[in-house]
């Protein structure tokens, strides 16, 4: 052994020879990783080359005449802002009525009018400028800017205008573009003038079942929420899925149920949800509050779309998170949905075994539900024996008595007479069928009157 060197232990030695070969193992990686970094620029720098040469940054227009002629589609005027060589992508600053506080800088603050970017082909698009959309698109305008968060397709569904749909989608616009909000265009289909354009939308490669950003909707969702039949019919079509929830639970159908519905809105809802349900929709479907369709029907007081999800199957007694039934729904509502026939809710509830009112809760609800005394009525028949205090006769103003006189009279005379033999016999018999009362009664052989008696049709009075 040499002066000045010392004998490695066999152990040394392995070490040495381990940290040799993770040396050898890390230079190999750093030399790969240079060579991928180094092909990888190569790539970019040839992707991003030829856009960087043929699109210019889009220039800022505040020219008045420039903006006039877009807003009013001047075809003309335009064809003179915008010849052949010229750039079509401007920005434009359109002065919007809200106010808001803007920042100036040195820690000072400024009311200003709110603006909003936008372009010629966002202006045109939204407007159903068909020809001048053309011109610009011709003249190079790049059809997916998005200066706001929306592109021209976004504006073009949103405002029904389904020939502007249709040219941005021929000049390669991205049916799949998501917004600023995330929304894809076929989300912004939210009106009946709207079938087209989201027929045309699908023709070019639209997701059916794309998702929004924050809500997790698919079309079928906004679709089923505003009403929209054939929109509906041709989502389920071409493959939506019926049954898909949000991120609050909700399906397409639950969607249609709860949507608050004017009386002019109620057939609408009601072909939208026959249309879900015979595409397979779960009836019993919850949302994250444990809300059924029924439940929403209910509150929205539709009584021919309560019928068809009973006649679906809907369960009459299911508790939301809350507590409550679908017939707590109904009676909350009464008062405010007297147009919508909510005693047809109620006595539809009832014939398919929902559960009652506590009787001494009935003076609350004739209370709040004295302005439509034919639910006041079904509901009193589903007694075999009523308590009638003073605190009933206080219930209903002295306005609704003297409108609604002989029914209340018949009602309050219910203190010093018992209920009729008749009455007493239709509430065994509809207890005897425990729920079973729509299917069964129409098959006995029975007078028409006495049908009706047992599903308790209304006659004004009650004894």
């Amino acid at each position: 052994m040499s002066r000045g060197s010392f004998v490695f232990t066999p152990t040394a030695l392995r070490s040495l020879a381990h940290d040799e070969d993770m040396l050898e193992r890390y230079r190999y990686k750093k030399q790969l990783a240079s060579h991928q970094f180094s092909s990888y620029l190569l790539k970019k720098e040839a992707r991003d080359r030829t856009p960087l040469r043929s699109a210019l940054p889009p220039a800022v227009c505040q020219d008045v005449v420039v903006q006039n002629a877009l807003y009013t589609g001047d075809l003309e005027a335009m064809q003179h802002f915008f010849p052949r060589g010229s750039t079509a992508n401007l920005l434009i600053e359109p002065q919007g009525g809200d106010m808001r506080w803007v920042a100036t800088g040195e820690g000072l603050w400024s009311l200003t009018y709110e603006q909003e970017l936008t372009t010629p082909i966002h202006i045109t698009a939204g407007r159903g400028f068909t020809d001048c959309l053309k011109l610009l698109l011709q003249r190079g305008a790049t059809v997916d800017l998005a200066p706001s968060g929306n592109t021209a397709l976004h504006e073009s569904c949103v405002n029904c205008q389904s020939e502007c749909t249709k040219l941005l989608l021929i000049h390669g616009a991205n049916a799949n573009a998501v917004s600023e909000d995330g929304h894809m265009p076929l989300h912004m289909c939210l009106k009946p003038e709207s079938l087209q354009c989201a027929k045309y939308l699908i023709q070019y490669g639209a997701a059916i079942n794309g998702r929004t950003l924050d809500e997790d909707d698919t079309p079928l969702h906004t679709a089923a929420r505003n009403g929209l039949q054939e929109h509906v019919d041709l989502y389920l079509r071409y493959g939506a899925a019926v049954d898909k929830p949000n991120n609050e639970g909700v399906t397409p159908l639950n969607a249609a149920c709860s949507q608050p519905q004017e009386v002019k809105d109620l057939e609408r809802y009601l072909k939208v949800c026959k249309l879900l349900l015979d595409a397979g929709a779960d009836v019993h479907t919850q949302d994250q509050d444990k809300h059924t369709p029924l439940h929403m029907a209910c509150k929205n007081a539709n009584a021919d779309l309560v019928d068809l999800l009973l006649d679906n199957g809907a369960c009459v007694n299911n508790m939301d998170y809350g507590g409550e039934a679908p017939m707590h729904n109904i009676l909350k509502v009464v008062c405010y949905k007297i147009s919508h026939q909510p005693e047809r809710v109620v006595r539809a509830l009832l014939n398919h075994g929902s559960i009652r009112v506590w009787p001494g809760a009935l003076p609350t609800v004739l209370k709040h539900c004295s302005a439509s005394p034919r639910t006041i009525e079904v509901l009193l028949n589903a007694y075999t024996r009523l308590r009638v205090t003073d605190t009933w006769v206080e219930s209903v103003s002295p306005e609704v008595f003297k409108e609604h006189k002989e029914f209340y009279e018949s009602v309050f005379c219910l203190a010093l007479t018992p209920r009729s033999l008749q009455h007493l016999a239709r509430c065994s018999i509809r207890s005897f069928l425990e729920g079973q009362v729509p299917k069964v009664v129409p098959k006995l052989g029975l007078p028409t009157f006495l049908k009706n008696y047992l599903l308790l049709e209304y006659r004004g009075y009650v004894h």
